[in-house]
């Protein structure tokens, strides 16, 4: 007697499906942007390129812009699973410090820092991109809740320090952006410049700290 397939398997499939042409269009996508640039790519092209077809392009993504946006997602998963990770007695600040850390030198590879100057690049790109600083707060917002059991009293503590760390990390991504052409791009660079941004972020806040109790 044959066995009964079971539906969780059966689901299982059919999401692996899903996922991994959503892969395949990410992936052609992308590499049709930095071939030849956003405005000149069309979602024809795409669609060849990832062997499917233009209804299956839109059943995963709405438009172009979307595709690019959908990859900037995944940094803001990643930094919550991340920050999940971190061990239960150690302080938000360490936490989201160390996490935010593992997240960003784990995107530093050539393709992602080219993927992220063809969005500095394109303005339809970057007007779009000022959301992920704020879609990147709430997510962290809500990492850092769920640290604490969800305990509503730290919300507001959460949600700034949120802010501040996203604040942080703009400034970072912008300097970095400005660095001396040859710069290293490897892990360990960008992990020592992650570190400096946020050791200057807790100096700084110290002494802002400071001044408002002087007066100044």
């Amino acid at each position: 007697m044959t066995e009964k397939k079971q539906p969780e398997a059966v689901e299982g499939r059919r999401e692996r499906k899903r996922r991994q042409t959503r892969e395949r269009i990410e992936q052609a996508a992308m590499t049709l942007f930095l071939e030849r640039g956003f405005d000149a790519t069309t979602i024809e092209e795409i669609t060849e390129a990832a062997d499917v077809s233009k209804r299956s392009f839109f059943d995963y993504f709405p438009s172009k812009e979307e595709v690019v946006f959908a990859w900037q997602d995944s940094f803001a998963d990643r930094l919550m699973a991340a920050i999940a990770a971190r061990p239960a007695a150690e302080s938000s600040v360490k936490a989201v410090e160390e996490a935010l850390i593992v997240t960003v030198t784990a995107s530093a590879d050539e393709r992602a820092l080219a993927l992220g100057e063809l969005i500095h690049c394109t303005p339809t790109l970057k007007a779009r991109d000022q959301l992920k600083y704020a879609k990147l707060e709430q997510k962290l917002t809500e990492a850092l809740i769920a640290r604490k059991g969800g305990d509503p009293d730290v919300r507001t503590h959460m949600r700034l320090l949120s802010a501040v760390v996203i604040g942080a990390l703009r400034v970072g991504g912008e300097l970095w952006e400005r660095r001396a052409p040859g710069t290293s791009t490897e892990s360990a660079a960008m992990e020592a410049f992650a570190r400096e941004i946020l050791g200057e972020l807790w100096k700084m806040l110290a002494e802002f700290g400071e001044e408002a109790k002087s007066g100044f």
